[in-house]
């Protein structure tokens, strides 16, 4: 491992992007086991994935849970998952209007939403208007994420509403998904140059553009993740950096865990800003 020192005339300098962890990267162990894990490795906070377990969506529970192991909860996912369709009620507005509510009592400033199933054509209907208004009345960031085309035998099948891209939509803040990215067959690099300022939110993970939304850890995937965290230092970004991936097959506790903090010091080292740091190896030095 080569040295690393501050370069003549520069600070070592990095975004202020806050790195969590999500409460799903550690399914299927518990939200109560996402906040020790989040403490015990360093994480900078914690994001809800309301529903994932009953916990999550015990805002009580919760408050509990970030005071106890003074973990802070920087972002709430809103329950609107297929398979949390039912929690916090049926009515996806009203759902939305409690994930602020949650995100008020928790001090976070991020409310993560998925657009609209095409089923749900009403709510679908002014969605872009409907998140505004959210966005205006409550004061946080609703951050529309990015989704990707569910693909059958028959061709592409319609699946979200307005649209899984959310580029040309007229949302104000948006979430990007790198797994997503990949099961869309596109490149986040690309997604973060075309956002520009409206990125506030990010999922940490990967894929190999497979149909299936694989949630890899970063760097084991087609993603440029890498890359894509270089290009947000350079740009200042100060928003939240999220690890979601998929542990479910992780053989032990030890194998989540290891996983876990490889991803964060990934984040950590890659949000950085490259040309602030001198290679002490013989290497090329990189001083801006």
């Amino acid at each position: 491992m080569p040295d690393i020192e501050s370069a003549p005339g520069t600070a070592a300098r990095a975004t202020t992007a806050k790195v969590a962890l999500s409460t799903a990267s550690v399914y299927p162990e518990t939200t109560s086991s996402a906040f020790e894990l989040a403490h015990r490795l360093g994480y900078d906070g914690v994001e809800v994935m309301v529903g994932i377990d009953p916990v999550a969506a015990d805002i009580d529970a919760v408050e509990k849970l970030r005071d106890y192991h003074g973990v802070p909860v920087l972002a709430i996912h809103a329950p609107c998952l297929l398979i949390t369709q039912r929690v916090w009620g049926t009515d996806p507005w009203a759902k939305l209007e409690r994930s602020a509510e949650a995100a008020h009592r928790l001090d976070a400033d991020v409310v993560v939403v998925h657009p609209p199933f095409r089923w749900q054509r009403e709510y679908g209907r002014n969605f872009a208007e409907g998140i505004q208004r959210l966005n205006d009345a409550t004061g946080i960031k609703f951050c529309v994420e990015n989704m990707y085309p569910w693909r059958t035998p028959g061709g592409e099948l319609k699946a979200y509403l307005p649209g899984w891209d959310p580029t040309n939509f007229d949302y104000e803040h948006l979430t990007l998904d790198l797994s997503h990215a990949s099961t869309a067959g596109q490149q986040s690099v690309d997604l973060v140059e075309a956002w520009g300022d409206r990125l506030r939110h990010v999922h940490l993970t990967d894929g190999n553009g497979s149909m299936k939304d694989e949630h890899l850890v970063p760097g084991r995937g087609d993603q440029r993740a890498a890359e894509v965290l270089n290009h947000l230092a350079r740009r200042g970004f100060d928003g939240h950096v999220v690890l979601e991936i998929n542990s479910r097959k992780s053989e032990t506790r030890a194998k989540r865990e290891i996983d876990l903090a490889e991803s964060l010091a990934f984040a950590r080292s890659h949000l950085t800003r490259p040309a602030d740091f001198v290679v002490n190896s013989g290497g090329i030095a990189n001083v801006g």
